[in-house]
C-alpha cells in the first residue's frame, strides 16, 4: 500500500513537470497525440506530415474554429458558459456532451485519454489553461490541425487532405474544408469524400457560420 501511495504521488508530482516542459517543447517542436503514440506501440501505422498554419488553406482553420469552437479567438482555453451548462446537464455518468473547446481538445490530444469522465475533465482543464498562456492562438489552431485524427490513423490536415481529396491541404477548396470539419465529431463515421445528405447539410451550416466567426486572433 505504501509502495502504491509512494508511485501515486511520484505521478502526481511528475505529471505536472512533463506538461510544462513539453508544452515549452512544443512552441517550436511538431507534437504527436496520444493517439498516435498508442498506435505506434501497438505497431499499427499512424499518417501525418505536419504542415504550419500558413501552409495549410485559410477555409480549413476557419470552418473548424466555425464548427468545433466558435468564441476561440475570445476565450483563454475554457468557455466557461458552455462548460457550466454542460455540468448542469449531465448524470451520474458524466457529462454526456463535450463543450470542449480546441485548446481543451488539444490537452485531451497530446496529454489524457480519450473518454468523457469527470476526472479527465479536471485535469484537462487546467492544462488547456496553460496551453493557451503559453502558445499564441495561431500555434494552438496549428498543432490541432496537425493532431486532429480524421480517420483510422490519419492525422493531421496534410495526411486528411492526401486520403480524402488526393491533394494538399494548401489546395483545400471552401467547400472542401467544410467537409472536413463536420468529420471532426466522429472520424470514423463521417467520411469527408463520401459524406451522407446529412453530413453535407451539417457542412453547409459550417461553412455558413464562417462569416459570423471572429477569426482575428489566427491571422
Amino acid at each position: 500500500m505504501r509502495r502504491l501511495v509512494r508511485v501515486l504521488v511520484l505521478v502526481a508530482l511528475a505529471y505536472p513537470a512533463l506538461v510544462i516542459v513539453l508544452g515549452l517543447a512544443y512552441l517550436a517542436v511538431p507534437p504527436v497525440s496520444t493517439l498516435m503514440i498508442g498506435r505506434w506501440l501497438g505497431g499499427q501505422g499512424a499518417e501525418r506530415s505536419y504542415v504550419r498554419l500558413a501552409d495549410m488553406s485559410p477555409h480549413l482553420p476557419a470552418a473548424v474554429i466555425a464548427s468545433e469552437d466558435a468564441r476561440y479567438c475570445q476565450h483563454g482555453g475554457v468557455d466557461w458558459t458552455a462548460l457550466r451548462d454542460v455540468m448542469e446537464d449531465a448524470d451520474e455518468d458524466g457529462p454526456s456532451r463535450g463543450a470542449s473547446t480546441i485548446p481543451m481538445q488539444v490537452a485531451k490530444n497530446l496529454f489524457l485519454w480519450p473518454g468523457r469522465s469527470y476526472a479527465r475533465k479536471a485535469v484537462e482543464l487546467p492544462v488547456a489553461l496553460f496551453l493557451d498562456l503559453i502558445w499564441s492562438k495561431r500555434r494552438m489552431i496549428e498543432i490541432y490541425l496537425n493532431v486532429a485524427e480524421w480517420g483510422d490513423g490519419v492525422f493531421g490536415a496534410e495526411a486528411a487532405a492526401q486520403r480524402h481529396f488526393r491533394k494538399s491541404a494548401r489546395d483545400l477548396t471552401r467547400a472542401e474544408a467544410a467537409l472536413l470539419a463536420s468529420a471532426l465529431p466522429n472520424p470514423f463515421r463521417r467520411n469527408p469524400a463520401r459524406p451522407s445528405a446529412r453530413q453535407r447539410a451539417a457542412a453547409a451550416t459550417i461553412a455558413a457560420r464562417v462569416p459570423d466567426t471572429p477569426l482575428g486572433c489566427i491571422r
